[in-house]
């Protein structure tokens, strides 16, 4: 289990303040959890977010007791981009939970690799329901089977782990490959050398009529 220590937060102390002591103001709440103002360790909170990320359960270490919970939302700070505040959903033990877990995809596709198509990712997380314990942290889609144009690959096809079920439309598109795009070559007039020649003649014969108008008459 990923545990995280949580403190109650003083509500007379800013968010601001709390932040640059090191660290993060949050909050955890559930169907039968009251909302609860916490702060957590901006370090520790970091790579439990890596580790976790929005799907895997978080326990959450306070003066209440142990409170089992997902990072249901982030808020960032809009410059820096860095989390500033965590809201936690508190689940009820013994019940399943509904989330979007992330998809990571895996394998090489023969129409990206020998036909030279783009690897489409439809949808980047599928929604399932599981008990906690059963929750993964994402789900590999292999893109092997992507063999052409016309292949495709449906969140039926993704194998689920034991206890997990698929909350999506069976028939959804995850991923594809579009073929490649022909570009239109311009087309490029031929030279008519005939009407080059022409013109060239043309100019030669006004640079010589040019030359007898300016010759200078010889004193008789």
């Amino acid at each position: 289990m990923i545990t995280l220590k949580a403190q109650l937060r003083d509500q007379s102390v800013s968010p601001e303040a709390i932040r640059k002591a090191g660290q993060m103001p949050a909050v955890f709440y559930g169907k039968k959890e009251p909302s609860t103002s916490i702060s957590l360790n901006m370090v520790d909170f970091l790579k439990v977010w890596k580790q976790a990320g929005e799907s895997s359960v978080v326990v959450l270490e306070t003066p209440e007791g142990e409170k089992e919970s997902l990072i249901h939302d982030i808020d960032f700070d809009p410059v820096k981009g860095t989390p500033r505040h965590a809201d936690f959903y508190v689940f009820e033990k013994g019940h399943k939970v509904e989330v979007e877990v992330p998809l990571e995809f895996d394998g090489v596709s023969l129409a990206v690799k020998d036909l030279g198509g783009t690897l489409v990712k439809v949808i980047h997380a599928l929604k399932i329901e599981a008990m906690p314990k059963d929750l993964p942290h994402d789900l590999k889609i292999d893109v092997t089977p992507l063999v052409d144009f016309h292949s495709h690959v449906l969140a039926k096809d993704i194998v689920l782990p034991a206890g997990v079920t698929l909350l999506e439309n069976p028939e959804e598109v995850v991923a594809l490959v579009a073929e490649p795009r022909q570009e239109k070559e311009e087309e490029v007039a031929p030279i008519d050398l005939e009407a080059i020649e022409v013109e060239k003649k043309g100019k030669d014969e006004v640079v010589e009529d040019g030359a007898e108008t300016t010759e200078t008459p010889k004193a008789e």
